[in-house]
């Protein structure tokens, strides 16, 4: 499985994606990894140039930031956390709450679910705020967004899979252990209830594309997140037997949402790739 996604990484992958896979299976050192990660980051503290793939222009978005920090705290550097959380602070609204994606977006190539617009994005506040607990950051605008998403989150109701994905991230990294796990309880009701969840049926939620549902690997990446606990023995191994099964003639994994530019294929295959061999590997299913 390794070997033949090794081979696929190398026909692939950006440089990032490549020093990332070396780092995480191959023993590689962090310092390539953070040097690819910070040739993103912009002099405002953000990140931009297409580090996730579905926004294609320059400018520092949240979500890029995210991605970044994300990045980095898989291999320990914190020496772009001060200077995100200064963005994140610049750009949120007066609740504290983040965009979707920012009005400087607007002007460049950007998939059709990167809204841009000054309005509180739950998913998006969420992810920031978890990678910024992961780091142990203490600052002001991370205690006010924090408070924003328990309110958000303590009401929530309609909701969609990406949305519960960020949650569930926020719900593993927040200090407040206890009320964490009563809201994850909660939302895992609300999961099953409502169907976002796939345990074999394939039926995508209403406005997705055919097969892009959210599986439990999704919503419980390693045993320890939270949502592990939605899941039956039987069912998590049963998603993760087709997890594995997965992968691809050519060593990868792909993904089922659109691709709405050709790019966005050869880029995010491998990051799926990276997290299909995370998954596994945490849950004992790799060497």
């Amino acid at each position: 499985m390794l070997e033949a996604a090794r081979v696929f990484m190398w026909r692939n992958a950006r440089v990032v994606e490549q020093r990332r896979f070396e780092f995480l299976f191959d023993g590689g050192a962090a310092e390539p990894v953070v040097a690819a990660v910070v040739a993103y980051r912009n002099e405002d503290g953000g990140f931009g140039h297409a580090l996730e793939p579905d926004g294609r222009g320059p400018t520092s978005q949240p979500l890029h930031t995210f991605t970044a920090l994300n990045l980095l705290h898989e291999v320990g550097d914190s020496s772009s956390v001060a200077g995100a959380v200064g963005f994140f602070a610049s750009v949120a609204g007066a609740d504290g709450g983040l965009p979707n994606c920012l009005e400087t977006a607007r002007d460049h190539p950007r998939a059709p679910w990167w809204q841009v617009g000054a309005g509180t994005d739950l998913l998006m506040t969420a992810l920031a705020v978890s990678v910024l607990h992961r780091f142990g950051v203490e600052d002001p605008w991370v205690d006010r967004a924090t408070d924003l998403v328990w309110e958000l989150l303590d009401g929530l109701g309609d909701t969609h899979p990406y949305e519960v994905n960020a949650c569930v991230r926020f719900l593993d990294a927040v200090p407040d252990r206890g009320r964490a796990e009563v809201a994850a309880k909660r939302l895992g009701e609300l999961v099953r209830e409502r169907g976002l969840v796939d345990l074999g049926n394939g039926k995508a939620p209403q406005g997705y594309a055919e097969g892009e549902t959210h599986k439990p690997h999704h919503y419980a990446p390693t045993p320890d997140s939270l949502a592990r606990r939605w899941f039956s023995d039987e069912e998590v191994a049963r998603d993760l037997d087709l997890l594995e099964a997965g992968q691809q003639d050519d060593g990868g994994w792909t993904f089922p949402w659109a691709a709405w530019t050709p790019v966005t294929t050869y880029e995010w295959r491998p990051i799926v790739t990276i997290e299909a061999l995370k998954t596994l590997k945490a849950y004992g299913r790799t060497s």
